[in-house]
């Protein structure tokens, strides 16, 4: 809980934190250079709509 004001808040950040970090984070040890790149490019693609749906809101 390093610099967490509650245990709360901490559970808020985290929670959110795993759905991210594993969009973000394929496996790479079980896949190829060219399929890693390409799944960071999807997961980047994902990330930057959500971000925009999140802003027009």
């Amino acid at each position: 809980m390093q610099r967490f004001k509650s245990s709360q808040q901490a559970l808020r950040f985290l929670s959110s934190h795993a759905m991210i970090y594993r969009h973000s984070r394929p496996r790479r040890h079980l896949t190829t250079a060219d399929q890693y790149r390409h799944a960071r490019a999807k997961a980047f693609q994902i990330w930057r709509q959500e971000i925009c749906v999140q802003i027009a809101a």
